[in-house]
């Protein structure tokens, strides 16, 4: 204290910073009447003492001088608890009291004043109390009312902590937030980010227990948590899985933040792994929700030793694909155009390789990603079953690290750099293909002479500018490039960046700016015999401006709100000839564009312990723009060139159509036991893009169209509701839950269509209903020397394309199974370690065989043979089951020591079963024959050398 310090030990009771010790030496009534002598003694000549100052960034000792000289008081303080507060204010003769509150509201210090003694006590956090708290002196005391009854006193009581000086703590007591004597509470909020101390990457599924209670909360993707606090002391036990678990103390004197900076504790890891995600499943107010971390595909086998969060997913109940090295996913009955896939903020439309069988991120850069297949946060939408919200890490912070693999395919390789230490850092990957021979080994003959290859690159900027303020960028591209037969080269690639401000606006408010582009394009060149060699563009691009922010208004709400604008510009096709011999003509369809835009509000709401409720509403809006020629038809009628009514020219950026309106975001949870949870939602949406493709599986060379006059948007309703459950001290998991979805406007295509490089593809498009239900059960062990999960997914996804006119009816109007309806889904994940280095792990799929159109007779007509085919998907394919293994070896784990690094030994389909891929049928002499192709027919064997340093 400085040499203002008042020695009497009365005077300690109350400015010693944020606590009260109680001198033993003292009467309990003789502190009881000098506290409320002192308060009396604060005089009414206060009114009359005025103060003037205007002070732009100045110290608080330097305003705090000033202030003596112009009065005559003296401030006595810690001078800890004033070091580099600066202050900003500016007043004209302001009274005592008014000139303080000014000076200290940005500050954690209130104030006492002794009139008699002309002396201004600062305090820090707490308040000079003129009550003390029922039962203080082992009695209950009792407050005289107006109307003579006596009740008991119930303002919350000052916080009493005993400082032991023999207990030696990892933190310093955390004092939150600032009293104020008009709005004292029974409990405040607290919010803040956990970060790791090494890295400076936000801490997901943080678990901050409340000890003695059953108050407990779960951090998010960004490490933000929030939790209720009773005032005055707490102790806070904090764990997650790879962060060293310890205990923090907090004194809540108001709302207010705390930022929990974690170090690493990687030999705590078995014991942290169970507390680290088994609250969340049963805490989280959502339904629907999937997180797996990046490092969670380490230990599964997959084809040729690819690390693969996506193909991790695909092993969680309702996800699922078309089939073997079908491109895109299937999530709870929906097409794969209606999932949102986001790279840090941007879209990626097409995050896979290789027809599918690679993932198109760097498993070395990506962090991990939130799927929402249920009740999807407000700020997301455009799309009807899901989002994928992928995140990549931070860089290293405190020293230069990295991170690779060398396999029979790929080569990875990820570097950290640090820029300034603890403040900012570059993430730097890149990912090369050599696959040409494993088009040689598959089961198909005219792959023989095929060639592929693929690559990807990401690069990551991080800075932290301040407490405040924080900034992230990204950039990425892909491109494959494959030649399926000698004569033709296919091409696609990814290319996106994000940037992404954060700022704390205040102790209850954080934003994010995000400014975002995407861009998706693939070309086909062809080089013939004869003089038709052309080349094939396609792509489509967009930009996107998002603001978001949170805010705790409460202990009981929390608010999520902003707004977004995204742009759309859509080459849909040209070809042009290659070469001057060349015969075809060139051929351009015209531009399309687009503006969508999102405007959302939600509400965390705690009604109480046991009920949360998430409402949330978002509306849509989309507008189709010029320049175009779009086409009007005769109402009613089928759109063909026979109906065309009228064509209209639109001018340039000239509105053609708009559509849009409310989403509804409602979900709930209620707590039986803290270990026992049953959740609901209910949710609509708008989708206003569609893929273009009357394959069975999904293509790199589908198109993305815009709604239009002729296109409608889709829409889409979910309601879900499941009961999660947690076993022997949250060892195990269980969830159930069940889902009904309606969808309507979904696409589909006439017989025969001809989508690409058509002006007029509406006529080609079928627009009806969809229906989605299903039920999905998950079982997770999640520690000791065996760990792993069994999923099963029942489900069922119809169609519906009804019209009075024949060529516009599918199976004559009925419900009908869509291409990827699988009714049944089995996934079983398992590792088992037998030392710290070695361990084998396991990956079983079962699922039903997919809908496929099959020829049930011939006919002649006009001495031609015809093949009549039976109604659309009347029939399945052969059921798919897969067994994959994989042996794991962890180097040694000497501290001292260049790099890291492990083996992983695995077969990929070690029964050699032969799943078909597809199944066509050829007419030979006559006679109809079916032949169906597969991916990987035998065993496929690979060893991928992994390292970090």
């Amino acid at each position: 204290m400085t040499d203002r310090t008042i020695n009497n030990s009365l005077f300690k009771t109350f400015i010693t910073p944020s606590i009260f010790v109680c001198e033993v030496t003292l009467f309990k009534r003789t502190v009881v009447n000098l506290v409320l002598l002192l308060t009396l003694c604060t005089s009414y000549s206060q009114q009359t003492t005025t103060i003037s100052g205007q002070y732009s960034n100045t110290p608080l000792t330097s305003v705090l001088t000033d202030v003596e000289e112009q009065i005559g008081y003296q401030f006595y303080y810690l001078d800890s608890w004033i070091q580099d507060i600066s202050i900003t204010a500016n007043f004209e003769n302001e009274n005592l009291t008014t000139a303080l509150q000014l000076l200290f509201a940005e500050t954690s210090l209130n104030f006492h004043v002794l009139e008699t003694d002309k002396r201004i006590i600062l305090l820090e956090n707490t308040i000079v109390y003129d009550d003390l708290p029922n039962g203080f002196f082992g009695q209950e005391e009792v407050v005289e009312e107006n109307n003579g009854k006596q009740t008991k006193a119930n303002a919350p009581p000052p916080t009493f902590y005993t400082t032991n000086t023999q207990v030696k703590r990892n933190y310093d007591v955390a004092k939150v937030g600032k009293s104020d004597p008009n709005n004292l509470q029974e409990s405040y909020k607290l919010t803040g980010r956990a970060i790791n101390s090494k890295t400076g990457e936000p801490i997901p599924d943080l678990t901050i227990r409340v000890k003695g209670s059953n108050r407990i909360t779960v951090s998010d993707s960004n490490g933000n948590y929030s939790l209720t606090l009773p005032s005055g002391y707490n102790v806070l036990s904090i764990r997650a899985m790879g962060i060293a678990s310890t205990e923090r103390e907090v004194i809540m004197y108001n709302n207010g933040n705390l930022d929990l900076l974690m170090e690493e504790g990687l030999q705590q890891l078995d014991e942290v792994v169970v507390e680290a995600d088994a609250y969340k499943n049963v805490e989280e107010v959502i339904t629907g929700s999937e997180q797996i971390d990046s490092e969670e595909s380490k230990n599964i086998p997959l084809v040729l030793g690819e690390r693969d969060i996506l193909s991790v997913a695909k092993a969680l109940p309702g996800i699922s694909s078309a089939g073997e090295g079908a491109m895109g996913l299937n999530v709870r009955g929906g097409k794969t155009d209606q999932n949102l896939v986001l790279l840090d903020d941007a879209v990626i439309y097409n995050p896979q390789h290789f027809f599918g069988i690679f993932q198109a991120l760097n498993p070395f850069t990506t962090k991990g990603v939130n799927i929402y297949k249920g009740a999807i946060p407000v700020e997301f939408g455009g799309r009807l079953s899901s989002v994928f919200d992928i995140r990549t890490k931070n860089g290293n912070v405190e020293k230069f690290s990295g991170e690779g693999s060398i396999g029979p395919v790929t080569g990875n390789l990820a570097l950290e750099i640090p820029l300034e230490k603890e403040k900012s850092s570059l993430v730097v990957g890149g990912r090369g293909a050599y696959a040409d021979w494993i088009l040689r080994s598959l089961d198909d003959e005219s792959l023989s002479n095929s060639n592929a290859s693929f690559f990807d690159g990401i690069v990551k900027y991080h800075k932290k500018i301040n407490d405040k303020n924080e900034v992230k960028a990204t950039a990425y591209y892909s491109r494959d490039a494959f030649s399926i037969t000698s004569d033709s080269l296919y091409n696609y690639d990814n290319r996106l960046f994000s940037v992404r401000w954060d700022h704390r606006m205040s102790d209850k408010t954080n934003s994010a700016l995000i400014v975002d582009n995407s861009n998706y394009g693939f070309g086909i060149d062809f080089d013939g015999e004869s003089n038709s060699d052309f080349k094939l563009d396609y792509s489509i691009n967009e930009t996107e401006l998002k603001y978001k922010l949170r805010t705790a208004l409460n202990d009981k709400n929390t608010l999520d709100y902003g707004g977004s604008a995204k742009y759309y510009s859509v080459n849909p096709g040209s070809i042009e000839p290659d070469g001057n011999e060349s015969d075809i003509s060139e051929f351009t369809i015209d531009k399309e564009q687009a503006v969508e835009g999102a405007l959302f509000i939600g509400d965390e709401i705690t009604v109480s312990d046991k009920l949360s409720v998430n409402l949330g509403v978002r509306y849509a809006f989309f507008a189709a723009l010029g320049e175009a020629t779009q086409r009007t038809y005769e109402e009613g009628m089928p759109k063909n060139e026979s109906t065309v009514q009228d064509t209209i020219a639109y001018s340039s950026n000239e509105n053609i159509k708009t559509y849009g309106g409310p989403e509804a975001r409602v979900s709930a949870r209620y707590l039986f036991t803290p270990d026992f949870s049953v959740k609901a939602s209910l949710n609509n949406s708008y989708q206003f893009l569609h893929t273009l493709s009357n394959n069975t599986t999904v293509s790199p060379i589908d198109t993305w169209k815009l709604s239009d006059l002729n296109i409608e948007a889709q829409k889409g309703y979910q309601a879900s509701l499941g009961f999660y459950k947690n076993f022997k001290e949250n060892e195990y998991e269980l969830s159930i839950e069940g889902y009904y979805k309606k969808m309507e406007n979904v696409l589909d295509f006439k017989t025969g269509a001809n989508l690409f490089l058509n002006e007029n593809v509406e006529t080609q498009i079928l627009q009806g209903d969809g229906k989605a239900y299903g039920v999905e059960f998950l079982l997770k062990k999640k520690s000791g020397d065996l760990n792993g999960w069994l999923s099963y997914t029942y489900s069922r996804s119809l169609y519906r394309f009804d019209s009075e006119f024949s060529e516009e009816r599918i199976n004559n109007g009925e419900f009908f199974p869509s291409n990827f309806d699988k009714p049944h889904d089995v996934s079983v994940i398992t590792n088992y370690r037998f030392t710290k280095r070695y361990s084998i792990s396991a990956n079983f799929v079962y699922q039903t065989g997919r809908p496929i159109t099959y020829p049930v007779g011939t006919f002649r007509f006009n001495n031609a043979d015809f093949v009549a085919f039976s109604d659309r998907n009347k029939f399945r394919i052969p059921d798919f089951y897969r067994l994959d293994l994989g042996l794991n070896i962890e180097g040694n784990h000497k501290k001292n020591k260049l790099a890291h690094s492990f083996v992983t030994i695995s077969v990929y389909n070690v029964l050699g079963r032969n799943n078909p891929y597809s199944v066509f049928f050829v007419t030979d002499n006559g006679e109809v024959k079916a032949l169906q192709s597969s991916i990987f027919s035998i065993p496929v064997p690979s060893i991928t050398y992994n390292f970090k340093f």
